[in-house]
């Protein structure tokens, strides 16, 4: 236990592997029947991507046609009816606190296409833009002026552009088609359209990478004064670009890994950003917006509309399929838009009361602010040692990761992860 730092990357739990065909599949009916829904969270999932990078094991499709496209936008609208119309039958008219667009890459979408899937949401869901903060993600060679436009003119409050990296030569290694010109013409346009928070996703420990490029890429991310910058380690996962590749990375790399963290953490504090999470920094004189944090969709009741999407409810989180290769992909892409009856859950996980107490911890304690001590006797053994390795801040109403704790965030959350979610995991036929 704690024998590797990069574990598993938690942003949520239970992972989709543990995941199973619900028999019978529940009504969204009877999934949402007394559920709150006063502060839910909404997510649509857009699978579509223009090239797929080496690292990449998200749910998404490259080079979609036109007709794909509009034809996803489609099932997504019947699926919206669908899910409104169980929420309407089994409680309160929803209200939604907080709204996110990912994928894939959702500005992949035409800006004809991004109107239209702001319409479903808007009027068919009931999100209002505008008074409820959005974030969208988007890559630098879709983040067009129109698009952007659109985004911009429909209330999204924060843009994330995935950079990863502002050289030329790791975007390569990578295997991330993409110029730092294109990338900086991107940035430009993103702080043209007012979008009012910009965050650059980058990424450490590539192949070549050095203390000094990594460095550089910092500073030039500095250039554009985003108010938030997420720092990922690389992962080679199966079925990937560079999983294919049967790259030898051992316990150097691991030390590489965390001496350019700790480098990244470090040239961040010591330049007005302050630490969230692992990964999150943000400026510390950035707009605070109101339920607009990156995990409070973990935290929150969840409604996903799109065939890579999460919903969660107190009990049973759920999704449709899941892979990662591209014919697998594709194939559940084109049975989501093919679907005519969205009124059932097809596959999930229930989480009884010890499951819903080990995702309460591993989200929170995964945040530099840590969270109030309760009956955490279950979880005694696993504390422990993290207090003995220096990992933890235990004071006598509060429980937080130290400095170097935050660090090995990707080893700590899954240290909480219950065995029958370990069994399932292991068990996952990956495809």
């Amino acid at each position: 236990m704690l024998e590797r730092p990069y574990e598993a990357y938690v942003y949520a739990y239970p992972h989709k592997t543990a995941y199973r065909p619900l028999v019978p599949k529940p009504s969204l009916t009877d999934v949402w029947r007394d559920e709150p829904r006063d502060a839910l969270s909404f997510y649509a999932h857009i699978p579509f991507c223009k090239v797929r990078c080496g690292f990449c094991n998200l749910f998404t499709r490259t080079h979609a046609s036109e007709p794909l496209t509009e034809a996803y936008l489609d099932a997504l609208e019947r699926q919206a009816v669908a899910v409104r119309t169980a929420l309407d039958e089994s409680g309160p008219a929803p209200r939604f606190a907080n709204a996110a667009f990912g994928g894939g890459t959702p500005t992949y979408l035409s800006a004809d296409e991004l109107s239209r899937l702001f319409d479903i949401v808007e009027k068919v869901m009931g999100v209002g833009f505008g008074a409820v903060p959005l974030s969208v993600e988007a890559s630098p060679d879709t983040a067009t002026p129109d698009r952007l436009a659109v985004l911009a003119e429909r209330g999204t409050t924060r843009l994330s552009l995935g950079v990863q990296s502002f050289d030329d030569v790791e975007a390569r290694s990578a295997v991330r088609p993409q110029k730092a010109a294109d990338v900086s013409a991107a940035l430009e346009a993103v702080r043209a359209s007012g979008i009012p928070i910009l965050n650059i996703d980058l990424i450490y420990g590539i192949d070549g990478q050095t203390p000094d490029s990594w460095r550089a890429s910092l500073r030039t991310a500095l250039r554009w004064s985003p108010e938030e910058i997420y720092l990922y380690p690389l992962y080679i996962r199966p079925l990937t670009g560079l999983g294919r590749l049967s790259l030898n990375h051992d316990a150097d790399w691991d030390a590489q890994r965390l001496d350019l963290y700790r480098l990244g953490r470090d040239f961040l504090l010591e330049h007005g950003y302050e630490q969230v999470s692992m990964r999150m920094f943000r400026r510390l004189d950035a707009p605070v917006i109101e339920g607009g944090e990156d995990y409070a969709c973990q935290t929150d009741g969840m409604i996903g509309l799109g065939c890579g999407a999460r919903s969660y409810t107190s009990s049973l989180h759920y999704s449709f399929d899941y892979a990662v290769s591209a014919s697998e992909v594709r194939g559940i892409i084109d049975e989501y838009v093919a679907t005519a009856d969205f009124t059932r859950a097809e596959v999930g996980y229930h989480l009884d009361a010890d499951e819903q107490a080990r995702r309460f911890l591993i989200q929170s304690l995964l945040q530099a602010e840590g969270m109030q001590r309760g009956d955490e006797t279950r979880f005694a053994p696993e504390l422990t040692l993290l207090s003995e390795r220096g990992f933890l801040n235990a004071s006598s109403d509060r429980l937080s990761l130290t400095a170097e704790g935050l660090a090995w965030s990707d080893a700590i959350g899954p240290l909480f992860f219950s065995e029958p979610v370990r069994a399932a995991m292991r068990a996952y036929d990956l495809k």
